[in-house]
């Protein structure tokens, strides 16, 4: 396989990607693979799953899935286990996994949906660092790399649980950066804004067209992102190139906080 040379090197880096079977992470799966990555990918849903491994295969590249539920501590430790199995060790292991809930005001949030999107986009990445952190800890250098989004850093209207969540991820991302840095294992956030990905499009189908316009208007390069264009930059900060890097959350917004 002919590993293109002007692009971040990540040739036999050993990566897990959470919710790898669509979206950003299906898109990262494929960058990392396509530059000589060895890559697992882990969702819930595994038809889509194991396409995006078929595929990968037919096209030269490494690409394993494997099921998992973040939100169960077990099958997280299973999903690790099966990793350490398969490839002898993690280099990076990114947090992607997420769900998002209906737009509501605060006071019309039903419980379920608030539980929901912490047990997910919150505890779940909780429980992939602390496996990632239990089996990279003591073997080199490691990153652990947490999809958040822009909504962890800024407010929210609207969606107030699933920007809970991810300002908890950045709590949990600046935290772990700290206290392991000793160790070699760094830590960083990839926050994006509006990306074009199927999440983003069922948020958009339940909205009325002038708030449709506002959201792909509120970046100043007025569009929504490309999960390419996401892919890249975690394709980048899984190479050497991004080693002084830790704590950070690297926001992909278009301008949106310039």
């Amino acid at each position: 396989m002919q590993i293109p040379t002007n692009v971040a090197n990540v040739e036999n880096r050993r990566i897990i990607i959470t919710g790898g079977a669509s979206g950003i992470g299906a898109a990262s799966a494929k960058v990392l693979a396509s530059r000589g990555a060895k890559v697992i990918i882990a969702d819930r849903s595994v038809v889509a799953g194991e396409k995006v491994a078929a595929q990968a295969k037919r096209d030269g590249h490494h690409i394993e899935f494997h099921e998992v539920d973040v939100t169960s501590a077990d099958s997280v430790r299973a999903l690790f286990g099966f990793a350490m199995t398969s490839f002898g060790g993690l280099d990076v292991v990114i947090n992607n996994a997420g769900i998002d809930h209906d737009p509501a005001p605060m006071h019309e949030l039903s419980d379920d949906a608030f539980d929901s999107n912490i047990a997910v986009n919150l505890k779940g990445v909780w429980h992939c660092m602390r496996a990632a952190i239990t089996c990279m800890a003591g073997k080199g250098p490691g990153h652990i790399i947490n999809v958040a989004s822009i909504a962890g850093l800024r407010s929210s209207p609207g969606i107030s649980a699933y920007s809970a969540s991810k300002h908890g991820v950045m709590g949990l991302t600046k935290t772990a950066a700290i206290e392991y840095a000793k160790i070699g294992l760094r830590f960083n956030a990839v926050c994006p804004s509006f990306i074009d990905t199927p999440m983003v499009q069922n948020t958009l189908a339940k909205l009325d067209e002038r708030s449709q316009k506002l959201i792909v208007k509120a970046s100043p390069l007025k569009r929504l992102g490309k999960v390419e264009e996401v892919a890249n930059a975690i394709a980048w900060l899984s190479s050497d190139e991004s080693t002084f890097m830790n704590g950070h959350a690297f926001t992909l917004d278009g301008g949106m906080q310039a």
